[in-house]
């Protein structure tokens, strides 16, 4: 089966997300099949949206992970082709043509990505610098970013997605490196384009408490990646400065009275201290 819109889902994973999630959809081709993931446990949002907008299934949920709720998403697909994307991405009018075109050419990838419009923020990256990138229309890329990613669920006979320990961050790389392990290709088109707003999916209202979340996330994140790639002691060698950078922070931001410096690198302390002594992903922000 060849990629289509009738032989494609999109799953949209929410959280807070009222205020952006409609300039998502309505950006989006008409009468797509949608899946969204309502992780706030937003029961009004999910009857707006089902009454709005056709093909589109609303699951209301408490917040259980980025990687978890799209797993759900994706399961729930009866498809072939799955598109992740965050409720800040808006589609060009072309988008999905350009990845439609591209997909009849070249059907091998396991994941294939649209490109960001902004240059400075590339949406992939390139590690191997042995892989060879001279076609016009796509590049061969080691990773993407999550925030865009069309899965080919025919290259995933194992049917094994993302890694559920990983609450928020590094889920996508982690399932791109396992991908390129197998070697299974990732490609990004080049004319297919998108926009992300960025760290838009929730409403400001919520702000500081999801930045309190995200630090301490990320190295709880940043710990587990390492330790599952290249062991616990060098994991531990990687990010054991940074410990120590956080404590001296926190002290210095306690004696000059900067509280909410303070809590960053608390959260950011104690994210990678959990992390190091085996404890789950278990920190949920304070909405």
């Amino acid at each position: 089966m060849t990629l289509s819109l009738n032989n494609l889902t999109f799953v949209i994973v929410t959280f807070k997300s009222d205020h952006i999630i409609h300039e998502c959809i309505e950006s989006l081709p008409k009468d797509s099949n949608i899946i969204i993931i309502e992780n706030s446990n937003n029961l009004e949002l999910k009857k707006k949206l089902e009454e709005k907008y056709s093909k589109i299934n609303v699951i209301v949920q408490e917040n259980s992970g980025m990687g978890s709720a799209n797993n759900k998403g994706i399961q729930l697909c009866k498809t072939d082709y799955v598109f992740v994307i965050n409720p800040d991405v808006k589609f060009y009018e072309n988008t999905m043509q350009e990845l439609i075109t591209l997909s009849s050419r070249y059907n091998d990838y396991s994941i294939l990505a649209p490109i960001s419009d902004d240059t400075k923020y590339p949406n992939y990256k390139i590690r191997n610098k042995s892989i060879r990138n001279n076609d016009p229309d796509f590049l061969n890329v080691d990773s993407v970013d999550g925030y865009a990613m069309l899965i080919n669920k025919n290259k995933f006979s194992d049917n094994i997605y993302f890694d559920e320990n990983f609450f928020l961050y590094l889920e996508n790389d982690d399932l791109c490196l396992r991908k390129k392990k197998e070697n299974k290709k990732i490609y990004v088109a080049k004319k297919a384009k998108i926009h992300h707003l960025g760290g838009k999916s929730h409403s400001s209202v919520y702000e500081k408490e999801i930045e309190f979340s995200r630090n301490w996330h990320w190295m709880w994140s940043k710990f587990y990646f390492n330790k599952k790639y290249y062991g616990y002691t060098k994991s531990l060698f990687i990010n054991f400065p940074t410990l120590i950078t956080s404590l001296v922070k926190i002290i210095f931001y306690f004696i000059i009275q900067k509280k909410f410096k303070k809590k960053i690198y608390t959260m950011r302390f104690f994210g990678l201290l959990n992390s190091i002594v085996g404890k789950k992903s278990w920190y949920r922000p304070k909405i």
